[in-house]
């Protein structure tokens, strides 16, 4: 059994040694009880859902609004916004990863805008490879303070060249999302609905609009932790969910190919989806907000926080990640 000291212990490095055992011996050793107690020790935690094949192994709710009440699942939807790319490109709406701003969507060029915006990729909006400075972090209450959050986005200096390396900034996937919009003629909530929310079964509430109406992309959207298993699954499982393709199958698998690695958790990320070292893909938002799956462990994992508390990789996302990779990953 895994014990509160055990767990301590692999928070402190031993979740390797956990993954390093057989599957069998594994799952003798660890059971859903031992991390569903290990989740409700975490007091940043609110809800945990782990499913392996068709079966929930773990549903606790610990803290917070309970499994269906809606949770502000903050910057894991960027990695949504990035499935609905998927969409758009499958359907022949978008060209394809090559596709430039300007191609796509002129009207959303400032005529100001930052030498070399209007060239900036699809594939560079969804993998946070845009160079310009980014809008998160400090620099997040001016960005959403401005009179028009894609303008201001494409105005800020270049501290890299396009498609270089990963700059974590929620206006770069704002622009994708005004982009996506654009190129489809349908805004990002009824895109989201109907693309997304109908093929799982789930109810995608409204949420927060730029000044001029287009919903945020990258953050402050909200679904329940069931809703959030559900998308966990469909990506665990190729982008089906019960006998429907939803997503479609070589755009998920080409999320899971690393382009750019983050120089905050040292996490691989492709298309809008960071990935660990052990396989798992996971959309990550601010607090501890987590949609993850592992297809060769035939797992899918959801996890709702304190959205109000930070989440550093060396701290409780940390956490996060060692309960994901050792214990949850020893119920395989």
């Amino acid at each position: 059994m895994l014990s509160r000291r055990t767990f301590s212990l692999s928070l402190a490095g031993s979740a390797a040694t956990t993954l390093a055992l057989p599957a069998r011996l594994r799952a003798q050793s660890v059971t859903p009880q031992d991390v569903a107690s290990a989740a409700a020790g975490m007091d940043q935690l609110h809800a945990i859902l782990v499913q392996r094949g068709d079966d929930i192994l773990v549903s606790d709710a610990p803290r917070g609004g309970g499994l269906g009440q809606p949770a502000n699942i903050k910057s894991c939807s960027k990695s949504l916004v990035a499935l609905v790319l998927g969409t758009a490109i499958d359907r022949g709406e978008i060209a394809g990863l090559s596709t430039t701003l300007a191609e796509a969507a002129p009207r959303l060029i400032p005529s100001d805008a930052t030498p070399g915006a209007e060239d900036l990729t699809f594939e560079d909006l969804v993998t946070l490879r845009a160079g310009l400075e980014r809008t998160s972090g400090a620099n997040y209450g001016p960005w959403i303070a401005s009179n028009n959050w894609v303008a201001y986005a494409l105005r800020q200096p270049r501290v890299a060249e396009n498609g270089g390396r990963m700059i974590y900034s929620t206006g770069t996937t704002h622009v994708l999302g005004a982009a996506l919009s654009e190129a489809t003629g349908q805004d990002l909530a009824t895109l989201m609905r109907r693309r997304l929310g109908s093929g799982l079964g789930i109810e995608i509430p409204g949420w927060t609009r730029d000044p001029q109406g287009r919903y945020m992309g990258g953050n402050q959207m909200a679904l329940t932790p069931r809703a959030m298993l559900k998308v966990a699954v469909m990506m665990r499982d190729g982008g089906r969910f019960e006998g429907q393709q939803v997503i479609p199958a070589d755009w998920v698998a080409d999320s899971g190919r690393a382009r750019a690695r983050s120089p905050y958790s040292g996490l691989g990320y492709g298309l809008g989806w960071f990935i660990s070292r052990s396989g798992w893909l996971i959309a990550r938002g601010y607090g501890g907000q987590v949609i993850a799956c592992n297809a060769d462990l035939d797992l899918a994992l959801a996890i709702t926080s304190d959205p109000t508390r930070p989440a550093r990789s060396q701290g409780y996302f940390g956490d996060l990640m060692t309960l994901i990779e050792g214990p949850v990953s020893a119920l395989a």
